[in-house]
């Protein structure tokens, strides 16, 4: 999907990950959950969370002893209402008592975009200035532009793709790619 902004084409931004936080206000035997659970993983030598996956939404869910729950794997926000609520039905089942269906928070939402033309990450470096970027091109490829308006990061390629990340919600995603593709169109470093 593609939109044009100030002449140019830049294509939309693609979720790749909503990472959310719940809590279901009760203690867990993970041990009792691994063996009520199909599927359930858990080795508190590894890790000190029980893994369940989901297929539909597709998606893995981290349940600690204390009832906390972290969601990952979703593309979208409904995707990981659902998958919430697919994981509390299951928790309920293997005995658990839940009085509340848990409120879920946004951790953090990862997507990708294209400007849909190279950058030279040098002149953006130059452009964005030192404060809020990082670009070591021998560590690593890309560019580290710390946004604070919203508050994200943003690792921008010289290919022109772009990976944001720390968004609390969709629009904030949105707002970046905007932001950078102006700043960058400003500075004369995008048509």
């Amino acid at each position: 999907m593609i939109y044009p902004i100030w002449g140019i084409i830049i294509s939309t931004y693609c979720i790749q990950n909503v990472v959310a936080s719940a809590s279901l206000g009760t203690e867990l035997d993970l041990n009792k959950l691994l063996l009520q659970m199909d599927g359930a993983e858990y080795d508190p030598q590894v890790f000190p969370g029980l893994v369940f996956r989901l297929k539909e939404p597709k998606t893995a869910t981290l349940l600690f002893r204390s009832g906390k729950m972290v969601c990952t794997g979703a593309k979208t926000i409904d995707q990981v209402r659902r998958a919430i609520e697919t994981v509390v039905v299951h928790v309920r089942k293997a005995g658990v008592t839940i009085t509340e269906a848990p409120t879920y928070e946004v951790q953090n939402i990862v997507a990708s975009a294209d400007l849909g033309q190279p950058v030279n990450l040098t002149s953006v470096v130059i452009s964005l200035g030192l404060e809020r970027v990082e670009y070591e091109p021998e560590v690593f490829p890309g560019l580290v532009y710390r946004m604070t308006d919203p508050k994200v990061v943003i690792l921008l390629f010289g290919s022109g793709k772009l990976v944001c990340t720390g968004a609390r919600t969709p629009q904030d995603v949105e707002v970046a790619v905007e932001k950078i593709g102006e700043e960058l169109r400003s500075a004369d470093l995008l048509r």
